[in-house]
């Protein structure tokens, strides 16, 4: 089974930067799709970037030039670079892989990390 471990959240002023990290440990091989999701309380989890393993990227339309996903498939790790940060930023951040190759084949998920609190504010 793959484990997500994301770091890098924390306390930051509007306009900002944090810069989250998510490794993917086990006996993966390689990961397929990559990505973040946020959550805030009494809302349903919401995509902010998602990067294949190709390096194609998408991104939700509220964070478009201000973030950055970026990967490394030799690590199997994924970061998310968040600049000019907003207090509607604020939320746990969620590492995810859709799906998996180890030595058996693809394991199908989603796959998620504990999360991660970013909270910007004055």
């Amino acid at each position: 089974q793959v484990q997500l471990v994301e770091s890098g959240g924390g306390l930051v002023q509007p306009g900002g930067s944090l810069r989250l990290s998510c490794a993917a440990s086990g006996s993966i091989v390689s990961a397929n799709n990559m990505g973040w999701y946020r959550q805030v309380p009494g809302k349903s989890r919401e995509l902010v970037a998602v990067i294949t393993s190709g390096g194609n990227t998408n991104y939700a339309d509220s964070v478009k030039g201000r973030f950055t996903i970026s990967r490394d498939n030799a690590r199997n790790a994924v970061w998310l670079q968040m600049n000019s940060l907003k207090p509607e930023d604020t939320a746990v951040y969620f590492c995810y892989v859709d799906m998996y190759r180890d030595s058996g084949g693809w394991r199908y998920g989603p796959y998620w990390g504990q999360g991660t609190q970013v909270t910007v504010s004055s």
